[in-house]
């Protein structure tokens, strides 16, 4: 492997996290973990599923998951409901009240970015930085 590789490779993986970090600040949680608002946003990108898949999806144990769901399903931002393929089970499905906070932390955060970007980064260098995201794509693609 080239030695250029190599560097890309740590910068992004290094970068990325921090953004991430950093994005995570500007989120208002509402007293959420972040165990609480991975398994709410998963739910919302992928769709209904069980609390065995979603413990399989966010490699915990089955009863820790019982308890994330529990939580967010007391805040109304998720619901069980029958699986109508198997009656013995239950899916859990986002609801509006956790589409609508989802969509609201998401918002935060691209706001924040969004500023960051006009106030510190020149019209070239924003174009940088689209040009770039484009190449991730790629590299997140294959």
């Amino acid at each position: 492997m080239s030695a250029s590789a190599v560097r890309a490779a740590h910068e992004i993986r290094t970068v990325v996290g921090r953004l991430r970090r950093r994005l995570r600040q500007e989120y208002d949680t509402s007293g959420l973990t972040p165990s609480q608002t991975s398994v709410l946003s998963r739910l919302d990108k992928d769709g209904d599923a069980s609390v065995s898949e979603l413990a399989a999806a966010e490699r915990v144990r089955h009863q820790s998951m019982t308890s994330v769901v529990a939580v967010l399903e007391q805040r109304g931002l998720v619901v069980r409901r029958p699986d109508p393929e198997d009656g013995r089970r239950q899916l859990v499905t986002v609801t509006e009240e956790g589409r609508t906070f989802l969509a609201d932390q998401r918002r935060a955060g691209e706001e924040w970015l969004a500023r960051v970007c006009e106030d510190k980064l020149t019209e070239a260098e924003r174009q940088t930085v689209l040009d770039a995201m484009a190449l991730l794509e790629r590299i997140y693609r294959s």
